[in-house]
């Protein structure tokens, strides 16, 4: 009997594929390893072995598999059953949440090579330039890759080469595979053996008389191994002796020192040893954290609602400290990268090298890293910290999962599928491993709030800041006022600018809040009112001044600032609006002996860019720092005692549904900076529109009146937490296309579901990359099973696919889409 192996492949197909195997391969593979195999006509993909068996495939041959590249499963079975889940809730491909879960260096992709035909004459004259430039580097070298050529010839497109070559049989093509993941070596050296008696150690310092260079690198080494009782760097040996590493190979060629390599840890702790502890909790801590562990057990998932700056960190802390003990594992999810780097630092001092970190600014190589820690249970991998794709780890021992900030749109992800909630998917990852779930909040989302109150979750409130601080001073700026009355200096009332002066006066520091990154998002001709647009996207260019040019934050096209109107010539061209960038420029001018500093995407694009800002900040180097939504969530400075809101309208009047709601959060977490210790911290908030009930609702603090409000409309208008959301968006480059494709999507859509689907509509943003978009929305009533609407959406899907108009026509479906 054949024997045969299912395997997934990590491109967006529906399905498992099955090949072929040997007998003793069959014994030999397990789930989760990986196998790789041919796809196609020459492709080779590296896919995860899912499930052997002996049922040949019915409807195609079975290739045979063409390595396994895996002694062990490097996926385990609670990650497979995630996975499911995930394609199946989240309706994508398993193939495409495999690609998303895993680091791409485990990922292997077929690379093609190019070897020389040694059995064919080749008459060297008839050859073009380039063509023999190709052969003739493959008479040194057996193998050459695509780059290699690319480099030879100096040319971009190769392809008429290579097929040239190949015509005249030349060349013979074969795929290979690839693996990017290397272990980082170190280099080590050690005296010879011959070396370690004192008799012959004088005799060798004797011989090297001579040389005094590499006498200093003997007797360096001799010091630096007395201390430590190890072998020694050779990155430390030459720092210390002041020679360089050809000293170092001489020495090691004259067989007087011995050379190895060691595998490391590309990440490594660095802090001290000293005694490691938590500090301790004040009373509400203690009352929060006894009611949580109660909570655990009639609930797997719980809710801690802490006001802003209540000390839910020493809480978690605590928490996490029991479930090592118990030898389990921790995942503590993140929103931000920006976070993750100050609770680093916070996490570090307490559980030192127990805590490992995953996000998308580490190398691959420090990813796989932290993947195989996890995989084989590690002591520095017992902790994980990190943003959304963390919760993929290949955990087999998980106690806790800890989702700070639970309400933040950043564990939603949008692009590519899969398209999942990392707060949703971590209480499925969870419930596999029979492990608890704290949400933690200032400002829980709805949905969370709504489970809480319905005795879904549980709930346990932390109403008191920590060391008794009070809450901030909060007070409404009417700037429609200020500039009637010509009280505005720039974008700057008054009233804001007094409270700088006295705040750096002080010493004290200030965050200065506006959700716009750039210098301003329109430039307009004064003449004929004109103002760049975006060739590939329906938006106007934002002027970046730091770097002089006009950019577009959806494609990332940019054209040198105009100094004169594109349309009618005139050079009176003027900026409207104002982004971070505009801010940082005024308070320069205004304050001109502060520190300014700005955080938003374009300040913060290195890899260490997060750490560098916050500990400058940390460390009290900057007076004002000026930033975007990520100055909002969750950091913890001490010298913060005001902070400002440029302009609270343009975050509520925002068309959508969860605007009002969103506004609350945002400028409840950006006041909740303020005042973190004995000194009662201000908010300013400026805004055209101080009656507005949201900004009234935040300056009292009034949660649960926002709560109530917010939901009640949500039931009349049937959004969630009522109601399930399905949104299906459309895009080509054809206009009429997408019209016609949505249109008819949506009149199938409406004879199973009626009144429940709205649309189509083109979005505010309705071309992007030089492609149309159109949304159809599907509101699906508590009473619809979830699982048949999407088999009904699946089948429409189907038949989409099937018309040939539609080909080009791409459907993306996003469940849950907020």
């Amino acid at each position: 009997m054949p024997y045969f192996v299912d395997v997934i492949v990590p491109i967006p197909v529906e399905r498992f594929f099955t090949y072929t195997i040997t007998k003793v391969e069959a014994d030999f593979i397990k789930q989760g390893m990986r196998i790789a195999v041919p796809f196609g006509k020459s492709k080779i993909y590296t896919a995860i072995a899912y499930k052997v068996h002996q049922n040949p495939p019915l409807h195609y041959e079975a290739k045979e598999i063409h390595q396994i590249l895996d002694d062990e499963p490097i996926v385990n079975e609670v990650q497979l059953q995630l996975w499911q889940w995930i394609a199946s809730y989240y309706m994508c491909a398993i193939g495409e949440v495999y690609r998303a879960a895993v680091p791409s260096a485990l990922l292997l992709e077929s690379e093609t090579t190019i070897c020389l035909n040694r059995e064919v004459e080749v008459d060297e004259h008839v050859l073009k330039d380039d063509d023999f430039l190709v052969y003739e580097a493959l008479q040194y070298q057996s193998v050459l890759t695509i780059q290699d050529i690319i480099s030879i010839t100096d040319k971009k497109t190769i392809l008429p080469i290579i097929k040239r070559l190949l015509g005249q049989g030349i060349i013979t093509l074969k795929e290979e595979i690839q693996e990017q993941y290397k272990p980082k070596l170190v280099r080590f050296v050690k005296l010879h053996s011959q070396y370690t008696t004192e008799e012959a150690l004088h005799e060798l310092l004797g011989s090297l008389s001579r040389a005094p260079k590499q006498r200093e690198v003997v007797l360096a080494l001799f010091t630096l191994s007395a201390a430590t009782k190890k072998s020694v760097k050779v990155s430390e040996l030459t720092a210390k002796s002041g020679a360089s590493s050809a000293v170092v190979k001489s020495l090691v060629s004259k067989n007087i020192l011995e050379e190895f390599h060691l595998q490391q840890d590309r990440v490594i702790y660095k802090g001290g040893t000293e005694d490691l502890k938590s500090s301790t909790l004040n009373s509400y801590q203690e009352t929060a954290l006894s009611e949580i562990k109660e909570s655990f057990n009639k609930h797997m998932v719980t809710l801690l609602h802490g006001v802003t700056s209540s000390g839910k960190t020493e809480v978690y802390v605590k928490l996490i400290e029991e479930v090592i003990a118990s030898g389990k594992q921790v995942l503590y999810l993140l929103p931000e990268i920006a976070l993750t780097t100050q609770l680093i630092y916070r996490l570090q001092s307490y559980f030192g090298e127990q805590v490992s970190v995953f996000h998308s600014k580490y190398s691959v190589n420090e990813r796989v890293e932290v993947w195989n820690n996890v995989l084989n249970d590690k002591p520095k991998a017992k902790i994980v910290i990190g943003a959304r794709s963390a919760m993929f780890l290949p955990f087999n021992n998980l106690g806790l999962v800890v989702v700070d900030e639970e309400h933040e749109v950043t564990f939603k992800q949008y692009d590519p599928a899969p398209r999942y909630q990392a707060r949703d998917a971590a209480i499925v990852l969870a419930s596999l491993h029979k492990s608890k779930v704290l949400l933690g909040s200032a400002t829980p989302s709805l949905e969370t709030y709504y489970n809480a109150t319905q005795q879904k979750f549980g709930y346990v409130s932390l109403t008191r800041r920590f060391g008794d601080v009070l809450m901030p001073d909060m007070e409404l700026v009417d700037i429609k006022e200020a500039h009637r009355k010509r009280r505005m200096k720039g974008h700057f009332s008054e009233r804001l600018i007094k409270e700088i002066e006295a705040t750096l006066e002080e010493k004290e520091q200030i965050i200065l809040f506006q959700n716009r990154r750039g210098y301003a998002p329109i430039l307009e001709c004064n003449t004929c009112g004109y103002s760049p647009q975006c060739p590939n996207c329906d938006v106007s260019l934002t002027y970046h001044q730091y770097k002089n040019q006009l950019r577009c934050h959806y494609c990332g096209y940019h054209m040198a600032m105009q100094l004169k109107c594109l349309s009618c010539g005139s050079s009176e061209l003027d900026t409207k609006g104002f982004g971070t960038e505009q801010i940082e420029e005024e308070l320069k001018e205004l304050f001109p002996k502060a520190a300014v500093a700005r955080m938003d995407l374009d300040a913060t694009r290195g890899k260490h860019a997060y750490e560098k800002i916050i500990t400058a900040f940390e460390q009290q180097e900057i007076d004002i720092l000026v930033g975007t939504q990520m100055v909002a969530k969750g950091l913890d400075f001490r010298n913060i005692t005001l902070v400002g809101v440029m302009n609270a309208d343009n975050l509520i009047n925002f068309p959508d549904f969860r605007s009002h709601e969103r506004s609350f959060q945002l400028l409840q977490q950006v006041s909740g900076r303020a005042g973190r210790t004995q000194k009662r911290g201000k908010v300013l908030i400026q805004t055209y529109n101080p009656y507005h009930q949201i900004l009234q609702q935040v300056t009292v603090n009034d949660y649960e009146g926002m709560s109530k409000e917010q939901l009640n409309e949500r039931y009349t208008f049937k959004y969630p937490p009522f109601y399930k959301l399905i949104k299906i968006t459309f895009k080509d480059k054809d206009y009429n296309k997408v019209n016609k494709a949505s249109d008819w999507f949506a009149t199938s859509l409406k004879n199973s579901f009626k009144q429940h689907v709205l649309g189509p509509e083109f979005p505010p943003v309705s071309r992007i990359r030089n492609q149309y978009l159109k949304h159809v929305l599907l509101k699906i009533p508590p009473q619809y099973s979830l699982q048949k609407t999407k088999g009904v959406i699946g089948k429409i899907q189907t038949s989409f696919e099937a018309i040939a108009e539609f080909k080009s026509v791409r459907v993306i479906l996003n469940i849950d889409p907020y």
